[in-house]
């Protein structure tokens, strides 16, 4: 498998009313393409902080940030933008759906922005919302979902720019174990097609259905 995420020496500070605080102390890590893996760790530990600069929505203050063998570590906002976009699809705890579109236009709203063709974007979202289980729920808005189901519309919306990298920031934090488990199984399925997945969690049931665990602990990965 060739790599599609390498980092070297990556760390991250914040500062706030003068004091600085070392987030991320020194991160090596490859992942490669296909790859299943499971960042885990507590609350504080810095995970969604890599997760967030794994995902581009945050630069390091030092470091070296490969994807796809492009050094992305120090693009401006409206290049970080577009690498999100072409390459990263995002599921998040809360689903961030938007209320007043239907199902099948909240999946759409990814393609507004891609500079990708993708050809009859309306029938691909469809499509997506049948292998996620939901074909039936098009017309339906959020507020007419369960949280699974709204979980299953923002996979389907991660899926619909056809991404290299699938980052899900604990995607079951706010479900019922039986409906963790039917997402997770989903992302089990995406991965056997050739998906990477990175997801960020703190639920050791959730890591183990990764292929491999990396725990980060005080800012360094310890496993």
């Amino acid at each position: 498998m060739s790599i599609l995420i390498k980092l070297e020496k990556i760390e991250k500070e914040y500062e706030s009313f003068g004091i600085r605080t070392k987030v991320l102390k020194g991160i090596d890590l490859i992942v490669k393409k296909g790859e299943f893996v499971s960042i885990m760790g507590v609350s504080g530990s810095g995970k969604t902080t890599l997760m967030n600069i794994l995902g581009c929505l945050d630069v390091p203050t030092s470091g070296k940030y490969y994807l796809e063998g492009m050094d992305i570590s120090d693009l401006d906002d409206d290049r970080l933008s577009e690498i999100r976009n072409k390459y990263i699809g995002f599921v998040f705890q809360q689903f961030y759906l938007i209320n007043y579109l239907t199902v099948l236009e909240n999946v759409l709203v990814p393609t507004i922005y891609s500079k990708k063709n993708i050809k009859d974007p309306k029938t691909k979202a469809k499509k997506l919302l049948k292998k996620v289980g939901l074909e039936e729920k098009l017309s339906f808005k959020p507020n007419q979902l369960s949280g699974g189901q709204q979980q299953r519309v923002a996979i389907a919306r991660a899926l619909i720019n056809d991404p290299d990298l699938i980052l899900a920031d604990e995607p079951t934090g706010a479900l019922d174990s039986k409906t963790a488990s039917e997402i997770m199984e989903i992302f089990k399925n995406l991965n056997r097609e050739g998906k990477t997945i990175i997801v960020v969690t703190h639920d050791p049931k959730v890591a183990d259905i990764a292929n491999r665990i990396i725990r980060i602990e005080d800012g360094k990965i310890i496993d």
